[in-house]
């Protein structure tokens, strides 16, 4: 197999804009990988709160369901060739890639604020490990990427399992968010090309 670190031109108009967040290229297996996991946990997570008799607002169960959406597509998006070699590509270096990590803090704003009662050193805590393993991440040589990543991601899962307990129908939120961002969109791996 050989690897291309060159993707193709987004294509026009709103078609193009798909391509610029998942990455120009895609094949109908990454899309598929990606829109079906997407959709079933976007619908899972707010079926699981009602079932569960959780009491939450029906702005949580959309803001819940849409982050889950949004973690479970991009754990399979940026895990995929095509998204390797759009956000790897010439020109997309650590500033790129802690300015798409540091938006990220709505979502562990979101879960502090609306799940967890305005809980800010859930917050602070996660937020700050996401910044600091992001730094080591895009830091380490390019061979130690993937094992540091998942070394942090194992540290984050201890944070939040022992020191600061999971939120009641969110306990999957800090495994996927940081899962999505430290090891499936920091680590830069092969995009091969399709055999």
């Amino acid at each position: 197999m050989q690897i291309s670190w060159i993707p193709p031109e987004p294509r026009r108009g709103l078609l193009g804009e798909w391509d610029k967040f998942v990455g120009p290229g895609q094949t109908p297996a990454e899309l598929w990988l990606i829109l079906v996991p997407s959709l079933l946990a976007g619908l899972a997570v707010p079926l699981y709160a009602l079932n569960a008799g959780l009491g939450w607002t029906t702005a949580q169960l959309v803001i819940a369901g849409l982050m889950a959406l949004d973690l479970m597509g991009g754990v399979v998006t940026n895990a995929t060739a095509t998204a390797k070699r759009w956000y790897h590509r010439s020109g997309q270096g650590w500033r790129q890639h802690m300015g798409f990590i540091a938006v990220h803090a709505l979502h562990i704003a979101l879960v502090a604020w609306l799940f967890r009662s305005g809980d800010w050193l859930y917050f602070i805590t996660h937020y700050a490990y996401l910044l600091a393993a992001s730094l080591v991440i895009t830091r380490v040589r390019l061979y130690l990427q993937r094992p540091v990543a998942l070394l942090l991601l194992v540290g984050v899962l201890l944070v939040n399992f022992y020191a600061l307990p999971p939120t009641p129908g969110l306990e999957w939120f800090a495994p996927v968010f940081f899962l999505k961002l430290l090891v499936s969109h920091l680590v830069k791996e092969a995009p091969y090309e399709l055999p």
